[in-house]
């Protein structure tokens, strides 16, 4: 009897399959098993060594003697690990917000999902180069499509700017003549809130931050790369879920843009990695199951709004060395 039910479900899900329109992507949907251990194990430890490794930069970057490199550094006093704690705690949550933001949603719809992935990085930096999470099947509904997509930028926006408007409560302001290094561009949000909380800057001054600070312009910044509306960026699913088709228009018209930001006389040269990432990966979105299912006003609003963020989060040139 057992083995006569198993066939028959088997038997209907290939019919369900059998059923979807020509050229469709399909996805047999598995019954729920209990996690097994060793997919918490990878996960885990990333995510230790991506603590590590934040903490190192946010260390690193109070460093005053420049000819002491990061592993020296910490040779010389381990305990120093501790003052990247601003840094590394704000970045971190502000990481893992966004990341649970898309998990929490695939649950919600039933798209298996593995656990956020960190990826560690040097110190001499920020420490880590952000977090993935891989899809186990394709997002067949558009509904589901927006809302995941939607869900990690929003959420770790809303933490990124609790923690930026506190990072400039810590800040400084100091008299910008003879400073020397990188400096962060400034997105409209960053001046809107700054001149809020810090109040107008007179002439020849400027605001050094603070890591709590420093920690969540980076998270700012990770908000906008990912809203960018290019392929399989959050940008993209948000984009795909709202106008179809003319996602990819919106994606051809961007590329010569983020180019232009690299070329241009004191631009940032990782806009050309992006936009060797999008010819790799593919300008447009995969289609979905239910392309005219209506989104609904609520959506439609959140959809404008992430696409807000992306404007005010938006610096052209985020890093300048001076």
């Amino acid at each position: 009897m057992d083995e006569d039910r198993q066939n028959r479900r088997i038997a209907d899900r290939l019919i369900e399959v059998h059923d979807l329109p020509e050229g469709a992507p399909c996805a047999i949907e598995q019954e729920a098993e209990p996690r097994r251990l060793s997919e918490f194990v990878l996960p885990i430890g990333l995510f230790l060594a991506t603590v590590f490794t934040t903490l190192w930069a946010g260390a690193y970057a109070t460093n005053t003697n420049p000819r002491q490199g990061a592993v020296e550094f910490l040779l010389h006093d381990p305990a120093a690990l501790l003052r990247g704690l601003p840094f590394a705690g704000t970045l971190l949550g502000i990481l893992v917000t966004h990341e649970f933001g898309h998990y929490l949603l695939s649950r919600i719809h039933g798209v298996p999902a593995s656990f956020p992935l960190f990826i560690p990085g040097p110190p001499h930096f920020i420490g880590t180069f952000g977090a993935v999470i891989r899809m186990r099947g394709p997002i067949l509904s558009r509904k589901a499509l927006f809302d995941i997509g939607v869900a990690g930028p929003i959420a770790g926006f809303v933490v990124a700017v609790a923690a930026l408007v506190i990072g400039l409560r810590l800040s400084k302001v100091v008299v910008n003549e003879g400073v020397y290094g990188l400096h962060l561009g400034e997105p409209l949000l960053l001046q809107f809130v700054s001149w809020l909380v810090v109040g107008p800057l007179p002439n020849g001054y400027d605001v050094v931050l603070h890591p709590v600070g420093f920690a969540a312009w980076f998270g700012l910044f990770v908000t906008c790369l990912n809203l960018i509306p290019i392929g399989q960026l959050d940008g993209g699913h948000v984009a795909y879920a709202l106008w179809g088709e003319r996602q990819r228009t919106m994606a051809f018209a961007i590329l010569p843009i983020l180019l232009v930001l690299g070329f241009i006389p004191g631009g940032w040269p990782g806009w050309f990695l992006w936009a060797g990432m999008a010819g790799v990966l593919g300008l447009a979105h995969p289609p979905v199951q239910d392309p005219e299912t209506v989104l609904g006003r609520t959506r439609i609003w959140v959809g404008w709004g992430a696409l807000a963020i992306f404007v005010l989060t938006f610096a052209p040139i985020p890093f300048s060395v001076h």
